[in-house]
């Protein structure tokens, strides 16, 4: 199928399909007029990239994890869940940050004499 056609069937702009495939995530030929050309599986390939972007995962471990899942789109192998695990503990860090930055500035506002939203 072509880009066109990959983009109106995942919803994924034809210019991030580009950007996946320079990534290396996602893989065509070129027709002898130069167009992209994917194969049957470059749906299934790309709503498996956005699942991963939505989770929060770099375009790097994507390309390292992308083999790794099969079958349905939900099926993760488990040799994943180290890294799973980490990028979840991870987005924790982050929050419990975030939670103190949050405490801190509502501090900040109420010694303005405001309440804090």
């Amino acid at each position: 199928m072509k880009i066109g056609e990959l983009s109106a069937r995942t919803g994924v702009s034809v210019r991030l399909l580009r950007y996946y495939e320079e990534q290396g995530l996602l893989a065509s030929e070129r027709t002898p007029g130069g167009h992209r050309f994917y194969g049957p599986e470059a749906p299934q390939t790309v709503r498996r990239i956005r699942r991963f972007l939505d989770a929060g995962l770099s375009t790097r471990i994507i390309g390292e994890i992308l083999d790794c899942v099969c079958g349905s789109d939900a099926e993760i192998e488990p040799c994943l869940t180290p890294l799973l695990m980490e990028q979840l503990r991870g987005v924790d860090r982050e929050i419990d940050r975030l939670a103190l930055t949050r405490d801190s500035l509502a501090d900040l506002v109420a010694a303005t004499g405001a309440r804090p939203a």
